[in-house]
């Protein structure tokens, strides 16, 4: 079985401001040194790329912004393009979260059309997937993860996901408080993982999937120990320094 290293990201959504984040982020750097290059990454707002960049460029944590356009450049005005994170240095960007599909009307092709764009251009894609709680009632979960990845992989292929990572996060359980037992989680990340095993076993073996949905510094010890979770994508936590460096240290653990 591959040993996978452990990923903590922080998706900070629409917070921050110039002060707090230079705090935020010079607590996170002293607070996961020992953690090492690769470990940890924040995803910030637009407008704070170039602050992240310049505070993180030559420390041992990633940056990368929440979402991208899947046009490379034109008459598209409010969008971002790959190129354009590539300029502030970001690694990772975040492809299909469930905010972005639920309130902006992102389908799985448009995402899947993202996540070609930011590869193509360099970055690595954090590629969300996941069900509502609507769906994970109607005992509809595997199909709804399978038709979002699978939608992906039609047009890129399945060796690209090895230069991304996958986050498996239950949309019932963001910013709800409600959070998928380890178990839960286990069994979808252990079915997404299958999933991709049957086309290719190296990628799936390598591949880093995330869980994302209410991890706490209370609950990420836990979750972090299933074998098929490999970190997390964290939302609220990640503002909080001590919340999201203790979530870190459970990663490391």
């Amino acid at each position: 079985m591959a040993i996978r290293s452990k990923l903590v990201a922080g998706n900070w959504k629409m917070h921050g401001g110039t002060i707090q984040n230079r705090e935020l982020l010079n607590a996170i750097i002293a607070g996961t040194e020992e953690l090492g290059e690769g470990g940890v990454a924040v995803f910030v707002p637009y407008p704070y790329l170039s602050q992240s960049q310049s505070i993180l460029q030559k420390t041992h944590v990633s940056w990368g912004a929440q979402n991208v356009s899947q046009h490379d450049k034109g008459a598209y005005t409010g969008e971002v393009s790959a190129a354009m994170l590539m300029d502030f240095g970001c690694r990772y960007v975040i492809i299909g979260h469930s905010e972005r599909r639920a309130l902006y009307g992102e389908d799985s092709r448009t995402v899947a059309l993202k996540f070609k764009a930011a590869q193509a251009a360099g970055l690595i894609p954090v590629l969300c997937i996941g069900e509502t709680l609507d769906q994970r009632e109607a005992v509809i979960t595997e199909q709804v993860v399978a038709e979002q990845l699978d939608t992906v992989i039609e047009l890129v292929g399945i060796n690209a996901l090895a230069d991304s990572v996958l986050a498996y996060e239950p949309v019932w359980a963001i910013g709800t408080g409600k959070t998928a037992t380890p178990e839960q989680a286990q069994d979808v990340h252990g079915f997404i993982r299958d999933r991709i095993a049957a086309s290719n076993p190296e990628v799936a073996a390598e591949l880093k999937v995330l869980y994302g949905g209410s991890v706490k510094a209370s609950n990420a010890a836990e979750l972090f120990a299933m074998p098929d979770i490999d970190g997390g994508l964290i939302g609220g936590a990640s503002l909080i320094a001590d919340e999201f460096i203790a979530i870190c240290n459970a990663a490391r653990n």
